[in-house]
């Protein structure tokens, strides 16, 4: 063995191996949108197993950071089509990251094109999943005039129900709240308030 794949070197720190992601500590990551900064942080150790959990295992949250390593081009030459199928594959298992991020970009026209009714469909799928970032997003749409107002009781009470700890998140929730609630009946408000 070269010597600097000892044992002996490994731990005195000159190269230190990277353990594999765990599922929950990713989620968190992409939930905080730092899962590429991570890959990188780490020197991209991780890509081949990556990929492996991504496109042999079909583990959801691999495959969506897999897709966004290739859309990206994060460690790995960038292939957008390739990234976007592979986020394709997780949000089809249910990954709200993954639909909330698809319903982003058809909305904004990110590495695809335009697609409003595509948008509402993942936004508002990824919403009803509980994805905070999602119900923040889905109710935005629906002040700009996407979806029906028959959307809004369910969105209001999904992003009412949500706890929010970070004090900017909740001030933007409350105001979303508030612009969205002008839209409503009363009748409809004190119910969104009150579905459990």
């Amino acid at each position: 063995m070269p010597k600097a794949a000892t044992p002996a070197l490994l731990t005195t720190g000159e190269l230190q191996a990277v353990p594999l992601y765990r599922q929950d500590e990713l989620l968190n990551w992409i939930e905080q949108g730092r899962h590429l900064t991570r890959v990188k942080q780490d020197r991209c150790q991780l890509t081949q197993d990556i990929e492996a959990r991504a496109s042999v295992m079909k583990i959801p949250a691999y495959q969506f950071l897999w897709g966004d390593m290739l859309a990206w081009g994060v460690c790995i030459k960038p292939d957008a089509q390739l990234g976007v199928q592979y986020m394709w594959e997780a949000a089809n298992q249910g990954l709200a990251p993954a639909l909330e991020q698809l319903g982003r970009y058809y909305w904004k026209g990110i590495l695809v094109q335009k697609d409003l009714v595509r948008a509402e469909t993942l936004m508002r799928e990824a919403a009803s999943l509980g994805f905070q970032r999602a119900q923040l997003e889905w109710v935005e749409m629906l002040l700009q005039g996407m979806g029906s107002p028959l959307d809004y009781e369910e969105a209001y009470h999904w992003l009412h129900g949500t706890v929010i700890g970070d004090k900017a998140t909740h001030q933007k929730a409350a105001s979303l709240l508030s612009r969205l609630g002008n839209r409503m009946p009363a009748n409809a408000i004190a119910r969104a308030k009150a579905m459990h």
